[in-house]
């Protein structure tokens, strides 16, 4: 009969544990490509001449948005030499990045550029499936497991490309500037290419951006990155109506795993 009565016991705190516990919505995504503590350093240039300089990194110690462990991921860019003259940029955006689901929880930019001025700080419920505009003090409805544009590349670097054909389209839902859109990427393949600290394998990328007047071509844009784990850019080149800019990698330091240089 005792046995009986702690069996019985324990039944009941199962249940009522199971019964009471939160119930996790979230989706897991495997990331074997980044870590905290990465950075990575850009030079943007337009033909010879050194147009501006970027920093993308994840913060060495996790962060706590909406009660779940977040990476807290910060990109800077900033105008240089006589860029720095004719447009003044001095851009920040972050995003907090749910370390299982590769999910938001929030995003914030503030941007600088010339006497233009734009400071904003979103919010997403993934269980509701809202995003929360602070700033302007609105929600929007958006689509199950959406991004923000920072979050949504990061996603990008967890996929298994050995699993996507040549030719391909990934799209993910992404919500940017009080709008939900399809960010797609279109992927071009494996080669190698040559840049500062020698030659890489890479996978090609090509983010497909609708028809308008600053962009010239169908793929104006393609971006090249590392085919490895890590699956970090290495170069990037948009071809703009009035030329081309470039971007390549400057320095790097805290990768998840190095990079393979030939020389």
């Amino acid at each position: 009969m005792m046995k009986l009565k702690v069996a019985f016991f324990l039944v009941v705190v199962a249940v009522s544990t199971l019964a009471f516990a939160p119930f996790d919505t979230y989706r897991h995504v495997a990331n074997e490509s980044f870590v905290k503590g990465e950075r990575v350093d850009y030079r943007v240039h337009y033909g010879f001449i050194n147009a501006a300089e970027a920093r993308v990194e994840v913060a060495r110690s996790l962060v706590t948005v909406n009660n779940r462990p977040c990476y807290r991921v910060n990109v800077t860019g900033k105008t240089v030499g006589a860029f720095d003259l004719i447009s003044r940029v001095r851009d920040q955006w972050r995003s907090y990045i749910d370390t299982s689901a590769i999910l938001p929880h929030m995003f914030y930019r503030n941007i600088q550029e010339n006497s233009y001025r734009k400071e904003e700080t979103v919010f997403f419920y993934h269980g509701s499936n809202t995003a929360y505009d602070r700033d302007e003090k609105k929600s929007y409805k958006v689509p199950e497991n959406v991004h923000d544009i920072i979050s949504g590349y990061y996603f990008l670097r967890t996929l298994d490309f050995n699993r996507i054909r040549e030719g391909e389209i990934v799209e993910v839902p992404t919500f940017f500037d009080g709008q939900v859109y399809k960010m797609r990427v279109r992927y071009g393949g494996r080669s190698v290419i040559k840049a500062k600290f020698g030659k890489i394998k890479v996978l090609k990328l090509n983010p497909i951006i609708p028809e308008n007047k600053l962009f010239k071509g169908e793929n104006p844009m393609t971006i090249w990155v590392s085919d490895d784990d890590n699956k970090v850019p290495i170069k990037a080149e948009v071809d703009l109506m009035i030329g081309a800019l470039e971007m390549d990698i400057k320095s790097y330091k805290g990768l998840k795993t190095e990079l393979n240089w030939m020389m």
